[in-house]
């Protein structure tokens, strides 16, 4: 749910970077690598979706084309009913993720993770918008902080407007905002906590 979605790990991409995007080196310096990744793997599809019957299949981290992806499917495939997250590790850019998330619920749309599905961060946050939410034993929900590189979520405060895209999200999905500060103090935002089966029931994640 967080810029630190796309940096949290920038180094596992570096050799899909450098085959994609080659900037001087004084301009490198300027946006720094962390950025730079954000930029090239915006530039790809970096999320994978495929059909089985009236269910979407969905793996891979969001960026900039999901939605655009999303959307080219279902208007050939109207009769989809339901989105399952496969492996989502989070989003590269949030905007989309938030976008994705409240189309899927404007279709009416269920979520659901199957037994070796693991989501995190933006992924957790796109799977809030099913109208039915269901999971299978063994799936696994992470969850963290955001960070816009000076500070984490934690150091704002709570009426800061800072939170409230993020908070609102949450809020029109679940009901109340209860879940958004849970995952702030949950883990730092380089780090990942995975939620445990009392957690998930605790914070209205899954509809049965």
């Amino acid at each position: 749910m967080s810029p630190t979605d796309s940096t949290r790990n920038p180094f596992r991409k570096l050799a899909k970077i450098a085959a994609l995007l080659t900037l001087p080196i004084t301009a490198l310096a300027v946006i720094g690598c962390e950025q730079v990744a954000v930029l090239a793997m915006n530039q790809v599809t970096t999320t994978e979706f495929s059909l089985r019957g009236d269910t979407l299949l969905m793996q891979g981290e969001i960026n900039s084309k999901t939605l655009t992806q999303f959307e080219d499917i279902f208007a050939e495939n109207p009769n989809i009913t339901t989105l399952v997250e496969l492996n989502v590790p989070g989003s590269l850019d949030d905007d989309t993720m938030i976008a994705l998330a409240y189309r899927v619920r404007e279709l009416g749309l269920n979520t659901h993770l199957t037994a070796t599905s693991e989501i995190y961060s933006g992924g957790v946050d796109l799977f809030l918008a099913g109208v039915n939410r269901t999971m299978e034993r063994g799936a696994k929900i992470g969850v963290h902080s955001w960070s816009d590189g000076s500070k984490e979520a934690k150091d704002y405060p709570r009426d800061a407007p800072e939170h409230e895209q993020n908070r609102l999200y949450i809020e029109r999905m679940l009901g109340d905002d209860a879940f958004y500060w849970f995952t702030i103090y949950a883990a730092p935002a380089d780090d990942i906590h995975v939620m445990t089966d009392a957690e998930i029931r605790q914070y209205g994640l899954l509809t049965n």
